[in-house]
C-alpha cells in the first residue's frame, strides 16, 4: 500500500511571500503521492475590513455572514489557491485547486445555530475520493482552500485542520496516510514560552494528562482534538511541528499516536 502525505498549512507561512515560495520549493521535492491543505491567513480580514465589512470572531472562529463567505470565497478559493497552484506549477509539481464543492469532494453540513450561530460554517459529512485519487495516479497534486459545499448549492466556510484531517481518513482504506500540520512553533510545548520544550510524542493516554495538568489548553485543543480523531480512524501517523519536518528528520517536532 502507498503512502500519501496530507499536510496542511496555516497563515505563518501564507502571509510571509518568501516562506510560502521556499516552502513550495521543498514541497516540490516531495516524492509520492500528496495533498496540500491550505488556510487563508490575513487576507481575508484586511480585504474585509477595506470593504467595511465587520469581522466577528468567537473563540478564535469566524462568524461566516453572506458578505464574509463572499470575502472568503474570493480570497481562499480565489487569490490564495490559484497563487499556490501557480508557483507549484512554477516548480514543475502539476497541481490542481480544490474547493470541496469541485469534484464533489468534500460535503458539509451547516453548522447548528445553537450554541453559537457561526453562520455559512460547514462541518464535514463526507470525503469522495474517486476523482481525487485519478489525479493522485497521474502524479497530479490537489491543492485544497478551506471551502465546503452542502450539495444543495450553498458554499461553506470550513476549518482547515478539519478538512485535512477528514481526507487523510477518507483515503485512509486506500493508502497509508500520513497527516502533518506545519504552524509557526516546532511542536506541542511543555512551556509555550520555551520553544525548544517540544513534547516529541503524545498518546491518547499522556494527552489526557497533559490536558488535566493545564500544559494544553485554548488553541492547541481543537488542533490536538483534530490529530486524534485522524488516529482513531485509522490514518497511519499524524506529525505537528514547523514545515522544516517534512525536509529534516532530525527537525523537532511532535508525533501523535495511539
Amino acid at each position: 500500500m502507498k503512502t500519501l502525505k496530507i499536510i496542511k498549512i496555516g497563515g505563518n507561512i501564507i502571509d510571509n511571500d518568501d516562506a510560502l515560495s521556499s516552502f513550495i520549493k521543498d514541497f516540490s521535492t516531495i516524492k509520492g503521492p500528496k495533498i496540500l491543505v491550505h488556510g487563508g491567513g490575513k487576507l481575508a480580514t484586511k480585504l474585509a475590513t477595506q470593504m467595511n465589512i465587520p469581522v466577528t470572531m468567537i473563540e478564535g472562529r469566524r462568524i461566516t455572514d453572506s458578505d464574509t463567505l463572499d470575502i472568503i470565497t474570493m480570497v481562499y478559493a480565489g487569490k490564495i489557491n490559484k497563487n499556490i497552484v501557480a508557483q507549484l506549477q512554477a516548480n514543475n509539481c502539476n497541481s490542481i485547486g480544490f474547493s470541496g464543492a469541485d469534484g464533489n469532494t468534500i460535503v458539509s453540513n451547516k453548522r447548528p445555530t445553537e450554541p453559537i450561530d457561526y453562520g455559512f460554517a460547514g462541518d464535514v459529512k463526507q470525503v469522495n475520493t474517486e476523482t481525487l485519487d485519478i489525479l493522485l495516479q497521474h502524479n497530479i497534486t490537489p491543492v485544497f482552500c478551506a471551502i465546503t459545499h452542502d450539495k444543495n448549492g450553498q458554499l461553506l466556510n470550513t476549518n482547515a485542520d478539519t478538512i485535512a484531517s477528514e481526507l487523510a481518513i477518507g483515503f485512509a482504506s486506500i493508502y497509508k496516510t500520513e497527516l502533518y500540520y506545519c504552524f509557526e512553533k516546532n511542536g506541542v510545548l511543555e512551556d509555550v514560552n520555551n520553544d525548544d520544550s517540544v513534547i516529541e510524542n503524545i498518546n491518547t493516554e499522556s494527552y489526557q494528562t497533559l490536558i488535566k495538568n493545564g500544559i494544553i489548553y485554548e488553541g492547541m485543543l481543537p488542533k490536538l482534538n483534530n490529530c486524534f480523531y485522524a488516529i482513531n480512524h485509522n490514518v497511519e501517523k499524524v506529525c505537528i511541528g514547523k514545515s522544516e519536518m517534512l525536509f529534516n528528520t532530525n527537525t523537532k517536532h511532535t508525533t501523535i499516536t495511539k
